[in-house]
């Protein structure tokens, strides 16, 4: 018996990967987020499945769940939304399984930054522009953020920027940062990236506020900032630059 750890993706059920797919339609037991994953994607779990909503559920009773599973001789699918390496809180359930001896396994997922960008049209790296992408989170409404990760600290890299979980405090973050990147630098907010009820919105970040404010948007947002998020005057990869040398002729 394993508990597969799957990131289920953003949202939309056709980016959920191929190996999630199969691990989800071989689990007679299907652990899952129900504000955050698509009903579509849980109904990849077989026919009379065990499926276990975990929205209102403490650590202890999903461990209780996987538990249950690991005894019945059961592979469970413990789904989570974006992908399972940010933000997922899936470290403690590995802790405690280990401590139980139960084998588990881990299967990516499309992270929601990069639906956001895709939503966007944008890509986040552009030479010559933005070489670097921070993921970060707002700390004020959970838990504390460590000693140098504070958001001011991280904008004076003036790097694109995606905060997470930041959307009901919009207002403070954009203050925070445009000390750093200026009232005109680009910014943009993703709101349910890759679902049907998707939101975007560009702006500025003398702008940005104002429009999720106007757009009732509080939650499963995905904040992204930054130069590289301005259309045109971008400079060329030298991946595929006429100047690379690209070896042809050589002999191995």
């Amino acid at each position: 018996m394993t508990v597969h750890f799957i990131g289920a993706g953003p949202g939309a059920p056709d980016l959920l990967t191929l190996r999630a797919q199969r691990l989800i339609a071989g689990s007679p037991v299907c652990l899952y987020a129900g504000a955050l994953v698509s009903p579509e994607i849980v109904g990849n779990a077989p026919a009379g499945a065990r499926i276990v909503d975990t929205q209102d559920l403490t650590l202890d009773e999903i461990v209780d769940e996987l538990r249950a599973a690991h005894h019945a001789g059961h592979d469970a699918a413990r789904l989570h939304s974006g992908d399972l390496s940010i933000y997922s809180a899936v470290a403690e359930q590995m802790r405690r399984l280990d401590e139980l001896e139960i084998p588990w396994d881990v299967t990516p997922g499309v992270p929601a930054f990069a639906a956001a960008a895709a939503a966007l049209g944008r890509e986040l790296t552009v030479p010559g522009v933005a070489q670097t992408v921070i993921l970060t989170r707002y700390g004020k409404r959970a838990s504390a953020m460590p000693g140098g990760e504070r958001l001011a600290d991280l904008a004076a890299h003036g790097a694109t920027l995606v905060v997470h979980l930041g959307a009901q405090a919009i207002e403070e973050i954009v203050a925070t940062l445009m000390a750093h990147y200026g009232e005109h630098c680009p910014a943009a907010v993703v709101a349910r990236a890759s679902w049907p009820d998707e939101i975007v919105l560009t702006g500025t970040l003398a702008t940005i506020a104002g429009q999720v404010r106007d757009a009732g948007v509080r939650r499963t947002a995905t904040i992204l900032v930054g130069p590289a998020l301005e259309a045109g005057g971008a400079g060329e990869s030298h991946l595929y630059s006429a100047e690379r040398d690209r070896g042809r002729g050589c002999v191995e």
